[in-house]
């Protein structure tokens, strides 16, 4: 029921979900891609198509109609007509003789023209001969018919298959063989530093790359060079991409963007040959920048079995990347930018000193870093007088500028649908909650009971929130269905930016997340489904401080299972278990004593307080969404904050 997780988990909003219901001008040496030559070259190869396909019907219909001229009989028959001397002329080949007969046609009146497949027969010549027939051998060259037959088709449809490649998938052809790397001309809109808010501490590390492709001299006079490559590590959606072609309009100078996956294709080797011309384009464009997005596509740690030789290719490409940036002068001004939110997989090969031997972090935005993205953003729309970018800013912890720009987008688009003719704060706060807790769903009506039941669990929610120490402050509680099962959320803010936990936050989040599943039980007697989700967070929470974080007194500061960890992606698994059963059994029993702790703690406060939840599910079920100073009015008197 009221399920707590959420995209953002750093926005504490609790969600309730019911499972199983519903349920201008070109710089010298610079060569830009030119449409006007690629739709030329198109028209030549439309041209030859057609050329040859013309060239193949006349030959077949040629066959055909010299073919359909001639009678083909049996061979007994000829040499019967031959007997008869019915036979006026003949020509003998190879594979055919043809020839004329006395006869006559009924339908022309002409003599009838035949064709027949010969036997090896030594004495054909001397019967025609007696028999007076004009006769001639002919050995005719078979070269050309071979081919027009056999050639010309295969070239046709191999002409034919590059010439559909190039319309379906552009100059790469049918199999997207050939250069995928993508250089920006200088006609787009140039991108600077003044178009990347926040992000400052990157921004002054690329400073120095900045510098060295518009005057190479300045580090090459004391004997230093500028690193030949350069990582960007960061969460997705953190501007990695916008960063390298900032660096690019910065220093003015050629940008090549590929990505890791356009690299790899069906053939092994393509991708070894794009990696050679990528850098050949590179030097010849010198001073440039090369920028390889999602590293990781083809930067994987080699090693392990290859199924089916399905990692050749990605390996032949790495080993050719390597190379490359082995073997060319830094001082010719190419510099290598690569982008990648798996760090952790990246080959050590790719990650040693002379490749990219800088790694810069664009981390998450912090408060003022997301009020600088959303002015960035916010200057592209109308903004009403009662918009607060610094309040929109602090609702968003944990968001990337991606999201930022989704939620300026997504208020725009709000403001349009109700016919305003500015963006208001509302706009904003419906856009926050449609990105964290998804789209209101007008059409789910829930029941009387239900309603009320879902009142009760976002209050018990609620109400721990605002009476344990260390709960962040409660923004909003809503009971309004939205995204695929959340019949209700409670949305906290955090006060201050915040990087670490202590035991006392975490055993304060775990009694918060079990508040609604036992506000049911108060108020109902029984509890629901939809407290699913509630618990398998409790449940990972308890499950870290016990094996990972060491905050347990019977099992000791110690970590229980090697874990694998995605730095920027979140994601992690259990990789081994190195402990044996009777140590699982009393993790079990820890993880079990934490979250029994958790759940007779909030249940003391909310039968404690109980008439601070009725009257909080009342006003839920009255208006369905209340403010966090509606909440504090409400809940009234806290007592035993801090504790």
């Amino acid at each position: 029921m009221g399920v707590r997780a959420t995209p953002r988990p750093d926005c504490r909003a609790s969600a309730m979900k019911w499972p199983g219901l519903n349920g201008p001008t070109k710089k010298p040496g610079i060569e830009l891609n030119r449409p006007a030559d690629d739709n030329a070259r198109r028209g030549a190869n439309t041209r030859l198509v057609i050329y040859l396909l013309m060239l193949l019907g006349f030959w077949l219909f040629w066959q055909n109609t010299e073919r359909a001229a001639l009678e083909e009989i049996p061979y007994s028959q000829f040499m019967q007509y031959l007997e008869q001397d019915q036979v006026v002329s003949a020509v003998v080949r190879d594979e055919a003789i043809t020839g004329v007969l006395k006869l006559q046609d009924e339908q022309t009146g002409k003599q009838r023209a035949f064709v027949t497949v010969p036997l090896a027969d030594d004495k054909l010549a001397d019967l025609m001969a007696k028999h007076g027939v004009q006769y001639s051998v002919r050995h005719e060259s078979r070269w050309l018919g071979t081919l027009l037959s056999w050639v010309l088709p295969f070239a046709f449809l191999f002409v034919l298959w590059g010439w559909m490649g190039r319309r379906m998938g552009g100059a790469g052809g049918f199999l997207n063989i050939g250069d995928r790397a993508r250089i920006h001309p200088e006609t787009l809109p140039k991108v600077t530093f003044a178009d990347v808010a926040g992000a400052e501490e990157a921004k002054e590390e690329l400073r120095e790359c900045i510098e060295f492709l518009s005057d190479p001299a300045r580090i090459q006079r004391l004997g230093g060079h500028m690193p030949k490559g350069v990582l960007l590590l960061g969460a997705p959606g953190t501007g990695k991409t916008l960063m390298a072609r900032a660096v690019a309009g910065e220093a003015e100078v050629p940008f090549f963007n590929i990505s890791g996956s356009e690299f790899i294709e069906l053939f092994v080797g393509v991708g070894a040959a794009r990696v050679r011309d990528l850098f050949q384009q590179a030097r010849e464009k010198a001073p440039c920048i090369i920028f390889i997005d999602e590293l990781d596509a083809i930067g994987r740690s080699r090693g392990g079995p290859a199924i089916m030789g399905g990692h050749d290719e990605r390996e032949q490409t790495l080993n050719q990347l390597l190379t490359e940036m082995d073997g060319f002068d830094p001082s010719i001004g190419v510099v290598v930018m690569a982008a990648t939110n798996r760090p952790e997989v990246l080959d050590k090969a790719l990650l040693r000193a002379g490749r990219f031997d800088r790694q810069i972090t664009v981390d998450k935005p912090d408060l003022a870093a997301r009020r600088q993205i959303l002015e960035l953003h916010a200057k592209k729309l109308t903004l009403d007088n009662d918009v607060d970018l610094n309040l929109v800013a602090q609702r968003t912890p944990g968001f990337v500028g991606a999201d930022l720009a989704n939620i300026a987008n997504e208020a725009a688009i709000l403001a349009v649908r109700h016919d305003r003719a500015a963006v208001s704060m509302a706009d904003f706060e419906a856009a926050i909650d449609r990105v964290v807790a998804g789209p209101e769903r007008k059409h789910r009506v829930l029941g009387a009971q239900e309603k009320r039941r879902v009142a009760y669990h976002e209050s018990g929610h609620a109400l721990v929130a605002v009476v344990v120490p260390t709960g962040e402050p409660v923004h909003k509680v809503s009971i309004i269905p939205r995204g695929v099962a959340a019949l209700g959320y409670t949305m906290q803010l955090p006060v201050e930016e915040k990087f670490l936990s202590t035991e006392g936050e975490l055993s304060d989040q775990l009694a918060i997340l079990l508040g609604g599943r036992i506000a049911e039980q108060i108020a109902f007697g029984d509890v629901s489904s939809g407290a699913a989700n509630d618990l398998e967070r409790a449940s990972e929470i308890a499950r870290d401080m016990v094996m990972r974080l060491g905050m347990s007194d019977e099992l000791g500061p110690l970590t229980y299972g090697r874990r694998q960890q995605s730095l920027y992606l979140g994601e992690s698994y259990l990789e081994e278990k190195n402990y044996s059963e009777q140590t699982a059994q009393q993790i079990d029993k820890a993880v079990k004593a934490l979250l029994e702790d958790s759940y007779q703690r909030a249940r003391n406060i909310l039968e404690t307080r109980r008439p601070a939840l009725d009257r909080l599910a009342e006003a839920l079920q009255q208006r369905e969404v209340i403010s966090g100073e509606e909440v504090k009015a409400l809940v009234g008197e806290v007592a035993e904050r801090p504790a």
